[in-house]
């Protein structure tokens, strides 16, 4: 998916979660071989084509799809399962493989898993006694350091999203247009109980902006999110203070 996972974790019978991680590791190499834009012999490629149909692709297309679908209702469009006028469910992917990844540890027996994927990072149970998880979210005007540290305290499950231009620069679609999204955001991070959703819902209030972005993200339940504007400026979710820390 062009990008690296990372895997932390804790408890579990040692075999099992040895074996559940080898398993979620191969699951993100097959993901990759299925939905990857970038290879000729890829499902979705050879859907694109035309050389397959849905009903022929492995089951988990149509589930992405059917998910991606869903975030162009939710976001009355400003997610989108097309770029350049071609179906492109990378925008979907990502964020379903590392959640998926994340519950298959847990199914395991792990009592902690954090599941980074290109720094969006699904969270479930502890990673030890009375500690939290905790994600720094990246200040995309001062490199290196954090505009804020998200808690997972109190919740079994916890996803953090971030979409923004400070790494991949302007790579983020304007579904409306077809070319960048041209914002005053610089960085938009999104967080709630399913990387799935927070991943899509951090990219589409990117495109729209902070102001309808912002009020956008009030509307969503179960999700809080920080915006950061070019001028510097924070704007957030009201909720939002109840999962810092």
């Amino acid at each position: 998916m062009g990008t690296v996972f990372s895997f932390d974790v804790r408890g579990g019978e040692p075999a099992a979660v040895r074996t559940a991680l080898e398993e979620a590791v191969a699951q993100l190499h097959q993901v990759d071989a299925v939905f990857s834009t970038y290879r000729e012999d890829s499902q979705i490629s050879r859907l694109v084509r035309g050389e397959l149909t849905v009903e022929e692709c492995d089951p988990e297309v149509a589930e992405v799809l059917e998910l991606g679908a869903e975030a162009e209702r939710v976001s009355d469009g400003w997610f989108s399962l097309r770029y350049g006028g071609e179906l492109d469910p990378t925008g979907i992917v990502k964020g379903w493989a590392a959640e998926r990844a994340a519950r298959h540890l847990a199914a395991a027996g792990a009592s902690g898993v954090s599941v980074n994927g290109g720094g969006d990072v699904q969270l479930w149970g502890v990673p030890g006694p009375h500690r939290p998880w905790r994600v720094g979210v990246s200040d995309p005007l001062r490199p290196g350091s954090l505009a804020a540290v998200v808690s997972a305290a109190g919740v079994d499950e916890l996803a953090v999203a971030t979409s923004g231009t400070a790494e991949r620069g302007a790579h983020i679609v304007d579904p409306r247009t077809g070319g960048p999204a041209v914002t005053d955001l610089l960085a938009v991070t999104v967080v709630g109980p399913r990387l799935t959703w927070v991943d899509a819902w951090a990219t589409a209030a990117f495109a729209m902006g902070s102001r309808e972005g912002l009020a956008w993200l009030e509307s969503l339940p179960d999700v809080e999110a920080l915006l950061i504007t070019a001028g510097d400026e924070v704007r957030c979710t009201g909720g939002l203070a109840q999962r810092l820390g």
